[in-house]
C-alpha cells in the first residue's frame, strides 16, 4: 500500500509500473482520511484526486483507492483461506475416522439377556482361539513382542530343566567313594541262607532311595507349571475382557480357582508316580538288559584286581572314567555282588528319569488341552452363574467409564461431522 500520495506524486506512476521493484503483492495507491472526514467524503475526495491530478490520473485504476485495497486483501484473505482449508479438512477426517473406529471397537451396548449371552461367547471363543494359537499349536502373532507368552517354547525350556535337574539331583546322592552304598545295603541285608543269591530287598532299598532323593523335583515342577499358565490366563483374559471389565474380576477367580484344582490333581498324580517307582522295580524296555550287559562288560577285569592285590586296584567304568577300589578289597565277599548291584540301578535309573520326564510332559499337555478346549469355558459359565455374581446380566451393566467415552466419542463425531460441513460450505463460497 502506498500513501500519501497527495504529498508527494512526483515519480510515484514510474516506482509503482516499474517491473524491476517487486513486492511480491503488488501496490495499491490510497489517500487516507484527513482530519474529521468521513469514509464518504475521503473515498470522494480520492476518486477525484487519482481522476483529475496531472500525474495521478496516469496511474491505472485497479491500483488506487481504498475499495481496490480491501477487494485485494479480500482476494490474499481468501487465497490463504483456501489454501489451509483441504489441510484443516484432512485433520478433520483423520479425527472422525479415529473416532468412528474407536467406537466401532467399544462393546455394543447390550439390551437383552440373548444380546450378552452372544456377547458373551463370541468372547470365550476368542478366548479359546487366542490360549489354542499360544498355547498348542505355537504360534505368537499376538504377542509378537513378549516372550512370556510364547507358550510352547516356555513350557518346554521348563520341561527340560526339570530334566537335567533331575540328573543333577542323582549327581548330588551319589557317594564318594565307588560301590560303598551298595557294599552297606548288601551287608545289611545279610541273614541266613546261600550266598551268592542278593536278595532284591537290596535294589528295592537303593532304589526307593534314590527316588525319595529327587522327590521334590517333579512337584516343583507342577507348580512352576501351573504358576505359569494362571499368568498366561490372566493376561490373555484381561486382554479380551478389556471392553467388559465388569467381567475381570469374575474370569480371573474362574481362572484361578481352576488352575487351583488342575494343579492339585496334578501334584497328586506325580506323587503316585513317585510313589509307584519306589515300590515297584520293572521295565520292559530292552534297553535296561542292553546297558547292563555292557556296563558288566569291566566284570572279568574287577573279579582280577579282586582276588589279586598286587594288581594296581584303577578299573576303568563305562561312565565313571577310572575309578579307584583298593577301598573294596576288605569287602571282597560282597564286590562282585555290589558291582552288579550298581550296573543295575545305573541301567534301570536312566529309564526310571526318562519315565519322569516323558509322563510329565504327556501329562501337561493333555491338561493344557483339556484346559483350553473345555474347562476354561466351563469353569468361567459356572463363576458367571453364581448367585453372588448376578449372570448374564452383569454385562449389560455398563460400566460409567465405559459410558462416558461412549458419550464423549459420540459427541465428538458429530461435532467434527458438522464442523467438516461448515468447512465444506466455506470452500464452494471462496471457490465460487
Amino acid at each position: 500500500m502506498v500513501t500519501q500520495c497527495d504529498l508527494k506524486p512526483d515519480g510515484l506512476f514510474e516506482k509503482v509500473t516499474n517491473g524491476d521493484i517487486k513486492i511480491g503483492l503488488g501496490y495499491v495507491c490510497v489517500r487516507n482520511r484527513i482530519g474529521q472526514e468521513s469514509y464518504e467524503e475521503a473515498r470522494l475526495e480520492e476518486s477525484r484526486l487519482f481522476g483529475s491530478h496531472p500525474l495521478l490520473s496516469r496511474i491505472n485504476k485497479s491500483m488506487v483507492g481504498i475499495p481496490v485495497l480491501a477487494h485485494n486483501l479480500v482476494q490474499i484473505q481468501a487465497n490463504i483461506i483456501s489454501k489451509c482449508f483441504p489441510n484443516i479438512v484432512n485433520q478433520i477426517n483423520d479425527k472422525l475416522n479415529a473416532n468412528m473406529t474407536e467406537l466401532q471397537k467399544m462393546p455394543k451396548n447390550l439390551s437383552s439377556v440373548a444380546e450378552a449371552m452372544t456377547a458373551f461367547m463370541d468372547l470365550m471363543g476368542e478366548v479359546k482361539e487366542s490360549l489354542k494359537k499360544i498355547m498348542i499349536r505355537g504360534e505368537y502373532d499376538d504377542y509378537p513382542d513378549d516372550v512370556q507368552m510364547h507358550c510352547t517354547a516356555r513350557l518346554a525350556e521348563m520341561l527340560n530343566k526339570y530334566s537335567d535337574g533331575l540328573q543333577c539331583k542323582e549327581d548330588e546322592l551319589s557317594p564318594s567313594e565307588f560301590l560303598m552304598e551298595e557294599v552297606q545295603a548288601l551287608e545289611e541285608a545279610k541273614g541266613i541262607g546261600l550266598p551268592n543269591f542278593p536278595p532284591r530287598s537290596v535294589f528295592l532299598t537303593l532304589l526307593k532311595r534314590r527316588v525319595q532323593g529327587i522327590s521334590s523335583n517333579p512337584v516343583n515342577f507342577v507348580n512352576e507349571v501351573w504358576a505359569y499358565v494362571e499368568n498366561v490366563l490372566v493376561t490373555v483374559l484381561n486382554k479380551h475382557c478389556d471392553n467388559y471389565p465388569q467381567l475381570i474380576s469374575s474370569t480371573r477367580r474362574a481362572a484361578s480357582n481352576l488352575i487351583s484344582r488342575m494343579k492339585d490333581e496334578s501334584v497328586k498324580h506325580v506323587m503316585e508316580i513317585v510313589e509307584m517307582e519306589k515300590l515297584v522295580d520293572y521295565t520292559c524296555n530292552p534297553e535296561y538288559l542292553s546297558t547292563w550287559n555292557r556296563l558288566m562288560s569291566c566284570q572279568r577285569n574287577f573279579g582280577e584286581i579282586m582276588a589279586d592285590e598286587s594288581e594296581l586296584p584303577f578299573l576303568a567304568i563305562e561312565g565313571f572314567g577310572t575309578v579307584n577300589v583298593a577301598h573294596l578289597r576288605k569287602v571282597k565277599h560282597v564286590a562282585q555282588d555290589a558291582l552288579d548291584m550298581k550296573m543295575r540301578m545305573i541301567a534301570y535309573w536312566k529309564i526310571v528319569l526318562r519315565r519322569l520326564v516323558d509322563w510329565m510332559a504327556l501329562h501337561l499337555v493333555f491338561r493344557i488341552q483339556n484346559l483350553v478346549n473345555k474347562e476354561l469355558v466351563n469353569e468361567i459359565v459356572k463363576e458367571l452363574m453364581s448367585p453372588y455374581v448376578g449372570g448374564f446380566e452383569r454385562m449389560m451393566e455398563e460400566p460409567p467409564s465405559v459410558a462416558a467415552k461412549r458419550e464423549m466419542l459420540n459427541t465428538s463425531v458429530k461435532l467434527l461431522k458438522e464442523s467438516k460441513e461448515v468447512v465444506s460450505k466455506i470452500m464452494d463460497r471462496i471457490q465460487n
